[in-house]
């Protein structure tokens, strides 16, 4: 009996995003734990939201405000709607952070799969810009506040900085030119890149016969439809179903009216970019947006290019000893970047006696140092005590890397009051 049009056009189509049979070990949840296709799902989300915000929004300084404040008390379901989108941007945010992790961890990042590493990067990269862009449109005082920090921290980078920061405003300070250019970027050129994108990470993957797993025989196959394709499916329905839940009790926040002359006390970034505001208080402004940035970004583009490896395809963690090694590399950058944090908390009361030394070795330099040099012991005492290999190095390095990241983001978020001091 001859399959539907209908159903033949379906799986012709679920055929040009997995092949016909995966490895069972694939499939299951632990695996992956859906990120990949969370992340798609929530693109497609936020798409549909924002079209339909799109009806409504003014994109002006004189309408913007109102036109959220409209939405959100004279349109049908209008709060339901922008709370979705709201809550679904910032979930993308975190899927796709997890999302890294996991094909880092897991080891796929090597060999055929580099090329869609990077791509999986500028991915990232294209997350966080339109979340940063969408960020600003409400023109509210947490927005404009936020964005205003922001673009100042691009002036901070040498030599095209301050050109930079005026190109990305449209000005000298945050005005109409910049929502307008904020606006073009999140419902232009950011979702048409995210697209193209996408279709060649997606791609890469079916190209390299999908996820990898340690055990890639022939005898584990199984048929995609419907094995993985109903996972998928309870997977979707189960997060569509958890963010509506959470869009009908949790409000997306919205302040006061962006007011130029109202500074509030303190003023912070987007959560996503705290750990960068974090930062900015212990390093010079050359360091914590350039050189450091810089550094680590080079550092993520090579990793898949480290010749020498030996390289366990789908194995979480490398080995049993690369999970113990990631375990004690997170617990020593909570630690040490804690003790640094307050460290420098505690230099800052006592400046005044401190000598006079040039700014950029007081607080570029010698922080740097401060940092790197004991982690560097660290890792040596990894290399040597637990007799890593150079791919269990590189997993302690990236764990320390983004564990200092996250308590930085903790401790500027949660910790940090007025004057961005501690405990305020």
């Amino acid at each position: 009996m001859n399959q539907p049009a209908t159903q033949k056009a379906i799986s012709k189509f679920l055929l040009h995003l997995h092949p016909v049979k995966v490895n069972s070990q694939s499939i299951r949840y632990s695996r992956t734990f859906g990120l990949g296709g969370i992340a798609a799902l929530l693109f497609v989300l936020l798409f549909i939201t924002g079209m339909f915000l799109r009806f409504t929004y003014v994109p002006s300084q004189r309408g913007a405000y109102d036109s959220i404040i409209y939405l959100q008390n004279s349109v049908l379901f209008g709060q339901l709607l922008r709370n979705m989108h709201y809550w679904c941007g910032m979930l993308l945010v975190v899927v796709s952070f997890l999302h890294v992790i996991r094909v880092f961890y897991s080891q796929s990042l090597y060999a055929e799969r580099r090329k869609n590493w990077l791509y999986g990067l500028f991915l990232m990269f294209l997350v966080v810009m339109s979340n940063f862009t969408g960020y600003l449109l409400p023109w509210d005082q947490l927005a404009y506040w936020a964005v205003t920090i922001m673009t100042n921290m691009l002036s901070y980078i040498p030599i095209i900085g301050d050109g930079l920061a005026s190109l990305v405003r449209g000005g000298a300070e945050v005005n109409e030119a910049t929502l307008l250019r904020f606006y073009h970027f999140h419902t232009g050129l950011l979702p048409l890149l995210m697209v193209f994108t996408m279709s060649i990470h997606f791609w890469l993957v079916r190209k390299a016969k999908g996820v990898t797993v340690a055990d890639n025989t022939q005898k584990n196959m199984v048929s995609t439809n419907p094995e993985l394709v109903y996972k998928e499916i309870v997977v979707a329905l189960a997060s569509i179903l958890v963010l509506l839940l959470f869009s009908m009790l949790v409000d997306a926040p919205l302040q006061a009216k962006a007011n130029p002359l109202e500074s509030p006390n303190p003023s912070k970034a987007p959560w996503y970019f705290m750990g960068f505001q974090e930062l900015l208080l212990h390093l010079h402004p050359g360091f914590g947006i350039f050189i450091v940035p810089v550094l680590v970004i080079a550092f993520f583009i090579y990793i898949p290019y480290i010749k020498g490896l030996n390289i366990n395809v789908g194995v979480w963690f490398h080995s049993a000893k690369g999970k113990k090694i990631t375990i004690w590399s997170g617990l020593y950058a909570i630690v040490f970047t804690l003790i640094i944090i307050v460290s420098t908390e505690f230099v800052l009361k006592f400046q005044a006696w401190l000598p006079e030394v040039d700014i950029l070795i007081t607080s570029g330099l010698l922080p740097f140092i401060s940092y790197v040099l004991p982690t560097a012991a660290f890792v040596f005492f990894i290399k040597k005590q637990l007799k890593a290999d150079k791919a269990e190095l590189i997993i302690s390095l990236v764990t320390i890397l983004l564990t200092a990241y996250l308590v930085m983001t903790l401790v500027g978020s949660l910790l940090r009051g007025e004057g961005m001091h501690l405990f305020a």
